[in-house]
């Protein structure tokens, strides 16, 4: 543990860098992925004759190994950030897009019924009604892309783009086990990190009136 310690402190520098272009890899990619998702699985639920091909194209996607999707980007964006960007955002679709599709389509019927009765709008029962309802799950699908891309981002650094996998890669070739855990332990904070504060938000953002 000492010489744990020892590491850490001497490679401080390296492992805050490493650290923060995780995050922001994470973080962006996650982002995109809400921004794309979101509307997509509201679209679907809408006009569900789309739901199963737009949702099996993620899905297929996601079948892909994380290894060779990013060596299938390579020849076409070269290496770097935007290679990885790509490839984290394309893993970050299927969850998040499946959850909204799914919150919404199990809607009690009844309850929008009862919204177009009062004379609510498309728009006004898809905000009010719809998406508070259907929030555990958009979130559940929100947390769970979260941590995957979370982890899925050591691989960045097969193609450039930096973040912590570096540090474990480099701990792998010198056999150094405290170089990896220096690099594998910051990824677990980081997504155990992103998850409560994930966490925090749907409980802030979940209308009293549903809250258990």
């Amino acid at each position: 543990m000492a010489n744990f310690l020892e590491l850490v402190s001497a490679r401080q520098d390296m492992i805050l860098d490493a650290f923060m272009e995780h995050l922001y890899l994470s973080f962006i990619a996650v982002a995109v992925g809400i921004v794309i998702s979101l509307p997509l699985g509201i679209f679907v639920a809408r006009y569900r004759k789309f739901a199963e091909p737009i949702i099996g194209v993620t899905a297929v996607f996601q079948t892909i190994p994380s290894l060779a999707l990013f060596g299938f980007l390579v020849p076409i964006l070269g290496i770097g950030s935007t290679t990885a960007l790509v490839a984290l955002i394309i893993y970050a679709l299927l969850p998040i897009l499946r959850n909204t599709f799914t919150g919404i389509t199990t809607v009690d019927q009844s309850i929008i019924e009862a919204g177009r009765g009062m004379g609510m709008t498309r728009t006004q029962i898809l905000r009010q009604i719809e998406l508070p309802l259907a929030l555990p799950f958009i979130m559940a699908g929100i947390r769970t892309a979260t941590v995957l891309t979370v982890g899925i981002a050591t691989l960045a650094t097969f193609v450039g783009a930096g973040g912590l996998g570096d540090i474990i890669y480099r701990g792998l070739q010198s056999y150094n086990n405290g170089l990896v855990l220096a690099g594998a332990l910051p990824v677990a904070i980081l997504a155990i990190g992103f998850d409560l504060v994930l966490k925090w938000i749907e409980k802030k953002s979940t209308p009293k009136g549903l809250k258990m």
